[in-house]
C-alpha cells in the first residue's frame, strides 16, 4: 500500500470547503465533505458530484486502468465559480496485511521535476510518482488516528497514521484537474483524455458488468497469468485458482486465459500436488490441500472439453493430470494416499488439508482427517477425467465409485457422511451435517450419486444449510454451531483467515466451520435444479427467468476467497440484508453456479 487516500478541499472567497471526509478515533468524522455529495455513479468508473455552499458543481471522478500500479483522479467544475482545488496525498508504504504510524524513518523529502513529483517513503520500495497539471507546495505532515471500522468489528489491529509530503493545487476555473497516483514505472503515458476513452472502449466489450468484475481477478504472475483469490488480502491461491476458473475463464469463454493459467501451473506439480498458496513474499510455495491438484484436473477437463488447445500443450496437460493421479495413488505428502477401498486418505496433525482450513496456532479448527466426502467426489471425478486419458485408471475409478455409495450414504439419515475413516481409523464415520456433501450430487463434471439418494442429499441439505448468501458450514443444532460470527474472545489473539494468520482475534476461525460462513459455497447447478422437477410445469418464460431468480436468492459469496467475516446464518437472515452484506471473492463467479450466472446475463 503506497498512497492510502487523499484530503481534498475547494479554497473559496468565503473559506475553505472540505470535499472528503475522514473518520478518526475514537470515532469523530472530520471533515464534513461527505455532507455536499449530490450524486453518486458507478459507471463508466466512480463519479462523485459535490455541491458546494454558493452553489458550485464539481465532478470528480476515480479511474484505475488494469495492469498497471496507477490511479488517474480527476476534478472538473460543471456549474458556478469553482474556486482553487486542494489535494494532500495521504502516504503509508506499508504492506497490505500491516498498518502505518507515525515514525522517524519515514522520508518526506520530494523530488520535483518535469511535472513529476516523486517520493521515496522508506528504503526497498517503490517510488511514489505524482503527475499533475497543478501546482505542488512541499508541506510535510502528519495525519493522525484513522480509524477502519471494519477492521475494528473483526477484532484486528484499526488505528492507523498516515505522512502527507505536500498539497497540489488547481485553478478550477481554467479547465480540468488532473492527478495521477503511480508505482514508479507504472505512469501512464497517455492524457486523462485518452485514457478514459481507452478504458470506455475496454469496458463496452464486456456483456455484462459481472463479466466486467470477473476480469478484475485475472492478474500477471511473472510472464504469465493468474487468479487472484480476493481482494485486499490474498494473493493466488490454488484451490481458490482452479475452483474460480471455471466461472471467470470457461463459462465467460476466457479460454485462452484458462489455458495460459492450467500451463503454467502444469509445472507445479510436485509429488502429486499443487501448492495451495504462494507466500506474498517469494519463500517455498505451500503444498497444504489436498484438493487444489484434484479441482485443477476439473478445470483441465473443462477446458479440453472446450477445445481451442494445441496438441504439444493438450500433452502437457494430460501429463500433469497423469503426474496428480499418480502421485496421490503412489501416496505423498501429509498421509495422502489411495486406500484399500479405492478412496483417497488424507490427514495428519496439526494441519489443515480441506477448504474448511482455519487453524489457530496449532489447533486446527476442522482437522477432518480421513476420507472427507467432498475430496471423495472429487478424487472420483479425477479418477473418471484420467480414464479417458488412460485405461490404467478405470478399475481404480470404479473401485471408488462402489466404496463411494457403500461407505458414505446412509438410508436412514437420507445423507451424506461427512467423512469416513476419521482420524485414519478403519469403521468410525463422522455423520455432522456439513455442505460438503453437495458436491457429490452437482457442482462437477460426473455426479458421484445419483438417482433418490441424490434427490434425498439436495432436499436434506436445502432445509438444513440454505440461507440467503449459500450454504451453512455446519447445520443449526449440530454440536458446536454458531449462528453469529462476532467478538473478540480472550486467548493468543490469533485469528486466521483462509489458512493466514492474523492478529487481534481468539474464536472467530472455530465460527468458520461452526455454522457462520459467509456462503463459502453458493449452491452448484444440480442442487439448485435437482434431478426431478418439483410442482407445475413452468411457462418457457419463467424457465428463461429461473437462472436470475436462483441468483437473487443466492448472491455473491461474501470476504475475500469466501473466508474471513460471517454474518448471521439463522433463518431471519433476508436476501436483502445478504446482499448488502455480501463481498468480492473468486468464488463468486466459481464452478456451474457461475455458469448458470453469466448465462443468465446474457439473456434478455
Amino acid at each position: 500500500m503506497l498512497v492510502n487516500g487523499l484530503e481534498a478541499w475547494v479554497e473559496t472567497p468565503g473559506g475553505a470547503v472540505a470535499l472528503s471526509s475522514q473518520r478518526y478515533a475514537p470515532d469523530v468524522i472530520h471533515p464534513d465533505g461527505a455532507e455536499r455529495i449530490e450524486s453518486f455513479a458507478a459507471e463508466p468508473w466512480p463519479r462523485w458530484t459535490f455541491r458546494l455552499p454558493d452553489g458550485s458543481l464539481i465532478e470528480h471522478g476515480v479511474l484505475v486502468a488494469p495492469g498497471r500500479a496507477a490511479t488517474a483522479l480527476y476534478w472538473r467544475l460543471h456549474e458556478g465559480r469553482g474556486g482553487t482545488l486542494a489535494v494532500r496525498p495521504l502516504v503509508s508504504g506499508r504492506d497490505y496485511h500491516a498498518l502505518h504510524h507515525e515514525n522517524p524513518a519515514f522520508r518526506f523529502d520530494a523530488e520535483v521535476a518535469d511535472g513529476r513529483v516523486v517520493w521515496r517513503p522508506y528504503p526497498g520500495l517503490p517510488a511514489i510518482v505524482a503527475r499533475a497539471n497543478g501546482a505542488y507546495a512541499h508541506q510535510p505532515d502528519w495525519y493522525r488516528s484513522f480509524l477502519y471500522t471494519e477492521e475494528r468489528d473483526r477484532g484486528l489491529d484499526h488505528v492507523e497514521d498516515l505522512a502527507s509530503p505536500g498539497i497540489f493545487r488547481w485553478n478550477l476555473a481554467r479547465g480540468e484537474a488532473v492527478l495521477v497516483l503511480a508505482a514508479e514505472g507504472h505512469e501512464h503515458g497517455e492524457d486523462i483524455a485518452a485514457l478514459r476513452a481507452a478504458e470506455e472502449r475496454r469496458r463496452r466489450r464486456f456483456p455484462s458488468r459481472l463479466h466486467r468484475a470477473a476480469d478484475a481477478y485475472l492478474v500477471r504472475r511473472g510472464s504469465g497469468k493468474t487468479i487472484v483469490a480476493g481482494y485486499p488480502w490474498f494473493t493466488d491461491w490454488g484451490r481458490d485458482t482452479f475452483i474460480a476458473m471455471r466461472g471467470l475463464c470457461l463459462a465467460t469463454g476466457r479460454l485462452d486465459d484458462a489455458r495460459a493459467i492450467l500451463l503454467e501451473w502444469a509445472g507445479a506439480v510436485s509429488e502429486g500436488m499443487l501448492p495451495n498458496r504462494f507466500p506474498d513474499r517469494g519463500e517455498t510455495p505451500e503444498f497444504n490441500a489436498v484438493d487444489a491438484a484434484l479441482w485443477y484436473v476439473v478445470a483441465v477437463h473443462e477446458l479440453l472439453a472446450a477445445g481451442r488447445v494445441a496438441a504439444g500443450e493438450r500433452q502437457t496437460l494430460v501429463d500433469a493430470v497423469e503426474a496428480i493421479l499418480a502421485g496421490y495413488s503412489a501416496g505423498t505428502r501429509y498421509r495422502i494416499h489411495v486406500d484399500d477401498d479405492g478412496l483417497l486418505a488424507a490427514g495428519e496433525p496439526g494441519v489443515q488439508l480441506t477448504w474448511m482450513d482455519a487453524r489457530v496456532g496449532d489447533w486446527v479448527v476442522t482437522p477432518r482427517i480421513g476420507k472427507p466426502v467432498e475430496v471423495q467426489a472429487l478424487w472420483v471425478n479425477a479418477l473418471c477425467i484420467g480414464s479417458g486419458f488412460s485405461e490404467r485408471w478405470a478399475a481404480l475409478h470404479a473401485r471408488a465409485q462402489r466404496a463411494f455409495a457403500a461407505r458414505f450414504w446412509d438410508d436412514a439419515r437420507g445423507h451424506l457422511a461427512d467423512v469416513v475413516d476419521v482420524g485414519h481409523r478403519p469403521g468410525t464415520v463422522d455423520w455432522t451435517f456439513r455442505p460438503n456433501q453437495i458436491f457429490a450430487v452437482g457442482g462437477l463434471p460426473f455426479a458421484v450419486l445419483e438417482g433418490e439418494r441424490a434427490r434425498r442429499v439436495v432436499d436434506a441439505v436445502e432445509a438444513r444449510l440454505v440461507t440467503p448468501l449459500g450454504l451453512r458450514s455446519l447445520a443449526p443444532g449440530e454440536d458446536g454451531y454458531t449462528p453469529r460470527y462476532q467478538g473478540v474472545s480472550p486467548g493468543n489473539g490469533l485469528a486466521v483467515a483462509h489458512g493466514r494468520v492474523r492478529r487481534g482475534l481468539g474464536a472467530r476461525p472455530g465460527r468458520h466451520a461452526d455454522g457462520a460462513r459467509r456462503g463459502a459455497w453458493a449452491l452448484p447447478r444440480a442442487a439448485a435444479r435437482p434431478p426431478r422437477r418439483r410442482g407445475p410445469r413452468t411457462s418457457p418464460g419463467d424457465r428463461r427467468r429461473r437462472p436470475a431468480a436462483r441468483t437473487a436468492r443466492l448472491p455473491v459469496p461474501g470476504m475475500v476467497g469466501g473466508r474471513g467475516a460471517a454474518p448471521d446464518t439463522s433463518p431471519r437472515l433476508t436476501a436483502s440484508k445478504a446482499r448488502a452484506r455480501a463481498g468480492r471473492s473468486t468464488f463468486a463467479a466459481s464452478g456451474q453456479w457461475g455458469r448458470d450466472l453469466f448465462r443468465a446475463c446474457r439473456r434478455p
